[in-house]
């Protein structure tokens, strides 16, 4: 059995590999671009290497040329579509790159699909929750029926995705699922993302790479924090149990709390005491999507799956993560 795994660089993608090299016997082609950093597949080298189940195609989301060509290369039953310009932040100053590539690129997988021999493979579709934007506190918990407000453009972007999942799905009946995963987390975690930074600051304070000041943006945001590792659990059984082709479903963790909330608990976690906390102003966005509670009953019902990782057990390992990093020498950027 064979499964295509855009994004496979990134956390998640890295962490759905690890999931499927352990519990299934499938063979993983991932597909990212030739200059993406390889950093959180380091662990996977000799695999890689080897071609021991495990191997990269290079190319790009924004090339249908060269993502036809991962597919008839992977030959998938199943298709992991996580790649995408992820960064919210960055959105606003790249709109145009995160609408490309999330919207064109999610386009051009599946029109590579609907046009190949595998039209039927079992296809998931990674939205978000920042689909969801603005919500009023009256909707929440927030379940797959609330109301589009995208708060910034990779918002909007996704919003692309999810409509563009769903329609392949309908219009030709493709067996594509689609996804809004709310807030995950967990080791290799990128630093432009709260929770990361939080960590990686403490982190570098701890060995006296930076002075004991935490920078901060926005800390009254209102999330519910999942691990990634139950996130890439669920994004499995999303296509192995009773997959439903049109289907979309909310996935998120059961920890609600403030960004403040998690900040404060990387300090009380920290070696150095009397860490200062700093409102900067370059990290804020200009509108937010400040209230991210889900509704979760529909993909639970559908699948059985339940998240099973702490909250606390999350964060130490995203702590311990950026402290191993950090030891190792190498200088990080201040974001």
């Amino acid at each position: 059995m064979n499964v295509l795994i855009t994004g496979i660089c990134g956390m998640v993608g890295s962490h759905l590999a690890d999931f499927l090299l352990e519990n299934t016997d499938w063979k993983i082609y991932g597909f990212t671009r030739w200059n993406d950093s390889l950093e959180n597949l380091e662990h996977l080298s000799d695999r890689i290497n080897k071609k021991d189940r495990l191997e990269l195609i290079y190319g790009d989301l924004n090339d249908l040329v060269s993502i036809s060509n991962a597919v008839e290369i992977s030959k998938p039953a199943y298709v992991f579509h996580l790649g995408a310009q992820s960064y919210p932040q960055t959105s606003f100053i790249s709109p145009v790159e995160t609408l490309q590539t999330n919207i064109i690129g999610t386009t051009n997988l599946l029109e590579a699909l609907k046009n190949s021999r595998y039209k039927e493979a079992y296809i998931h579709v990674c939205a978000s929750s920042e689909v969801f934007g603005k919500v009023p506190k009256e909707k929440l918990p927030i379940d797959e029926e609330c109301s589009f407000h995208p708060a910034s453009p990779y918002a909007i972007s996704k919003i692309g995705t999810d409509l563009i999942g769903r329609y392949y799905g309908e219009a030709f009946g493709m067996n594509v699922m689609t996804t809004r995963m709310f807030t995950h987390t967990g080791p290799r975690r990128g630093d432009v993302f709260s929770e990361s930074t939080f960590a990686k600051q403490v982190a570098m304070i701890e060995v006296g790479l930076q002075e004991p000041k935490i920078y901060v943006g926005n800390l009254e945001s209102l999330r519910t924090y999942a691990d990634v590792r139950d996130a890439v659990r669920a994004y499995y059984m999303l296509l192995t149990i009773n997959p439903t082709k049109g289907e979309y479903y909310n996935i998120g963790g059961s920890y609600t709390c403030k960004i403040g909330d998690v900040l404060n608990y990387f300090i009380s976690k920290s070696t150095v005491k009397n860490i200062e906390i700093v409102i900067d102003k370059d990290r804020l966005r200009p509108i937010d999507a400040d209230l991210q509670v889900p509704n979760t009953d529909k993909f639970k019902q559908h699948t059985g799956w339940e998240p099973t990782i702490p909250f606390e057990k999350t964060m130490d390992d995203l702590l311990e993560y950026w402290r191993d990093r950090v030891k190792t020498g190498r200088k990080f950027l201040n974001r």
